[in-house]
């Protein structure tokens, strides 16, 4: 049941990406990444306010969990889970964990995206 509420929760999730960032790309042009950065923003605002809800303060169950942290917000953003996870890793005092984890997405997926690119070029 919990893969059906992630499968549920990612389809809404990649919806609201499209809805939010085309609305951005339409209201600020292209110029500068500004839909994928409002969609990254607004989805680690959501992930930081709900993990602390639906974790700390609500009764659900984990079905609705998993539908909202990991399918729509995971379908939305996966930098919200970016955040969080640093996030956690600064609150329990893990600094060197926390830094190596944002230097080593930051510059491994950008690397990892050219490699992508590069390769895709050569088909």
């Amino acid at each position: 049941m919990q893969m059906i509420a992630i499968a549920a929760g990612g389809a809404v999730g990649a919806l609201f990406r499209f809805w939010v960032s085309s609305g951005v790309y339409g209201l600020l042009g292209r110029a500068f990444p500004f839909g994928t950065l409002a969609v990254n923003l607004i989805g680690s605002l959501l992930m930081g306010f709900l993990y602390v809800y639906l974790l700390e303060r609500a009764s659900v169950g984990p079905e609705l969990r998993a539908a909202l942290l990991v399918g729509l917000l995971g379908a939305f953003t996966t930098f919200s889970t970016f955040s969080i996870e640093t996030l956690n890793l600064l609150e329990q005092a893990d600094y060197l964990k926390a830094m190596l984890n944002v230097l080593i997405s930051v510059i491994a997926c950008l690397a990892a995206c050219w490699l992508g690119l590069t390769l895709g070029r050569q088909l």
